[in-house]
């Protein structure tokens, strides 16, 4: 009997012991680095915002991890964001797959010109076999993939007149992102594609050396785009969704218990940020949900915009297959790049 006693206490020892030792191996820094590309007050700084905070608020402050914002950890090198998160040089990051397709190409799938037609089918390819395939491929280079948030879908805007069909780009020189197959959409539709930072292209809107840009709905109320613009046409040919992510070997330095934490603020965060995105551009849908389920209130971009005087042009079904026909080359080009297998799932997931 008192060898069972004696054992069992040496049990217990080992295991309280063990179980101090493991508490005293997580040691977390002081403060974890997040790239984000945007401001603090676009939908997708907000969003990253509320991830920060609530992974401080559920692992009880042993997590800190702070945004910096306007991709100033890369000295606003944005399309930079994945190698510096996989070899370690920031810690998470909250940042859109257009920034990181030049790298893994299969993230151009969400950039092939009205592919997704309707949220309902961004939502089920991220959640379908084609989603699980493009998040195996960011995790490769050492990035692990928590959640999905969203830029939102991308209109044009100029200063010189309404687009209406590709015959009025002809001529006019946009910015677009630093993404390759951007400049042969554009090019495909007789217009002059430019990559540029974000600060230049001001500059440039300015300066009327630039003509016009494409950006989801944030860029109206932040930017103040009309300053610049008068004409908006929603045609939503692309959108880009955002990644929460964060190191790979910083993942695998937390206990269960934190992981759990950081995953389930991921969701909650990225889920926020996609209703922020949508409001106002899926009906009532999101503003409703924004209020009921967050408590919170939305400025309608497009009411904005139009008080200021944009002209806002919203293309018929008709109009968009004009363009989608003319922007049909583009698959033949990009779908091998992206992977034939990734472009069909996606097309049985939307399905």
């Amino acid at each position: 009997m008192k060898r069972s006693v004696i054992a069992l206490a040496m049990v217990l020892l080992m295991v309280f012991g063990a179980v101090q030792v493991f508490g005293q191996a997580f040691k977390p820094k002081a403060e974890y680095t997040m790239q984000v590309n945007v401001g603090p007050l676009y939908d997708w700084g907000v969003g990253a915002q509320r991830w920060a905070d609530l992974v401080k608020e559920k692992t009880g402050g042993k997590v800190v991890v702070k945004p910096y914002f306007g991709s100033s950890l890369l000295a606003g090198k944005q399309t930079n964001w994945y190698q510096a998160v996989s070899d370690g040089s920031i810690d998470f990051v909250v940042e859109s797959t257009i920034n990181a397709s030049s790298v893994i190409k299969c993230l151009n799938l969400f950039n092939l010109p009205f592919l997704m037609p309707s949220y309902e089918s961004v939502d089920k390819i991220e959640q379908g076999k084609a989603g699980q395939m493009v998040i195996k491929e960011i995790e490769k280079g050492g990035v692990k993939f928590l959640a999905w948030g969203e830029n939102g879908f991308r209109q044009v805007t100029n200063s010189k007149h309404e687009i209406k069909a590709p015959a009025d780009m002809v001529g006019l020189k946009f910015r677009v992102v630093g993404s390759p197959i951007f400049i042969d959409m554009f090019k495909a539709l007789g217009a002059d594609a430019v990559s540029m930072s974000w600060a230049d292209a001001v500059t440039a809107f300015q300066q009327g050396v630039v003509d016009g840009q494409e950006n989801p709905k944030s860029v109206l109320t932040v930017v103040k785009i009309w300053e610049y613009h008068k004409y908006l046409t929603n045609w939503y040919y692309v959108l880009d969704p955002l990644v929460f992510g964060v190191n790979a070997n910083v993942w695998k330095s937390f206990p269960a218990d934190i992981q759990k934490a950081i995953q389930d603020a991921a969701l909650e965060a990225g889920e926020y940020e996609k209703t922020l995105a949508r409001t106002f551009v899926d009906g009532t849908k999101s503003v409703e949900k924004l209020k009921t389920k967050y408590g919170e209130t939305a400025v309608d971009a497009y009411a904005a915009a139009r008080a200021k005087g944009m002209v806002i042009t919203d293309l018929t079904p008709a109009q968009i297959q004009v363009f989608k026909d003319k922007l049909a080359p583009i698959y033949d080009k990009w779908v091998p790049q992206i992977g034939k297998a990734i472009y069909d799932a996606a097309v049985e997931d939307m399905k």
